[in-house]
């Protein structure tokens, strides 16, 4: 029978023990990482910090934002989108800076009736502009269980990532172009589920259906692996490398897969392109990074 003292059984046990306390802080806690911000009682953190939901009725909404702001980073949350007949409603998750000239990078899930897909709606706000939309189609049904909606933000591009899959990259022109760049204003992490039957589905034809509510989203499996701003300073500023586990995020582009997987999307998926659409911007008023970019 092995003794109880064994010095290499109680390495292996340390050892699990200390991986599995680290997957549990590199796995985040809603408790710890956010404030329910409106809705009251709509706004839910269950499982001891490890679920969050969001629910709509007839009276309001519910939404949460980050007790941190981040100035570059690599942000993953799992979400399970409101599921049947979703028509009106809007689930709302992206990062933002404060005042009239921010910054947002968006994820917009846009409701619609049972059976047809959602709307995956991305905009980049600079320096105060946006209209710069995309929109998606998904490959999935993104209310029967969770998917992964990731934002990956270096001083290069931002890329906008599903399930790990790259769907849109907004690249920094702003020395080419002057088209300014989110670098200098750090920003929370917002998510709200709200009412926009005024024009979320079929540009407002298709009105929510209150006799479904409450209308309900979930989040799970939250992680910032970003470099953290607080008292004017980045945590990143006294170590380059952040202290991450994994500080890939911080040069990440596209190899040739990503551009493959990129380039399926965009043709497979994509239903509304602002650089394309020349009824909006007659070519001589193309933004300037539509001229410059080949996937935007």
């Amino acid at each position: 029978m092995p003794s109880h003292n064994n010095p290499l059984l109680c390495s292996v046990v340390l050892i699990v023990i200390s991986w599995c306390l680290v997957s549990l802080v590199s796995a985040g806690n809603f408790y710890q990482d956010f404030d329910i911000t409106w809705g009251d009682h709509r706004a839910q953190i269950l499982k001891g910090g490890q679920l969050l939901t969001l629910s709509l009725d007839k009276a309001s909404g519910s939404g949460f934002k980050s007790k941190n702001e981040y100035l570059f980073g690599r942000i993953d949350m799992q979400i399970k989108l409101v599921p049947g007949n979703s028509a009106g409603t809007v689930t709302a998750y992206y990062l933002s800076s404060e005042g009239p000239n921010h910054d947002e990078i968006d994820f917009e899930f846009l409701g619609n009736l049972s059976g047809d897909p959602y709307t995956l709606h991305t905009n980049v706000f600079t320096q105060g502009k946006g209209n710069r939309e995309q929109q998606f189609h998904l490959w999935f049904d993104p209310t029967k269980t969770f998917h992964t909606y990731s934002l990956v933000w270096n001083k290069q591009r931002i890329i906008f990532m599903v399930d790990n899959i790259p769907i849109r990259v907004f690249n920094n022109l702003e020395s080419s172009t002057g088209v300014p760049f989110p670098k200098n204003q750090p920003m929370r992490i917002y998510s709200s589920l709200w009412n926009a039957d005024d024009w979320a589905t079929r540009g407002g034809l298709v009105k929510t259906d209150w006799t479904k509510a409450p209308f309900t989203a979930s989040y799970a499996n939250f992680k910032a692996n970003a470099c953290v701003w607080s008292a004017g300073k980045s945590s990143c500023d006294a170590n380059k490398s952040g202290g991450f586990n994994d500080a890939t995020w911080q040069n990440q582009g596209l190899d040739a897969a990503g551009r493959n997987r990129l380039r399926w999307v965009q043709q497979k998926f994509m239903v509304y392109n602002y650089c394309t659409d020349l009824k909006r911007f007659p070519k001589a008023k193309l933004p300037a990074e539509c001229k410059h970019s080949r996937f935007l």
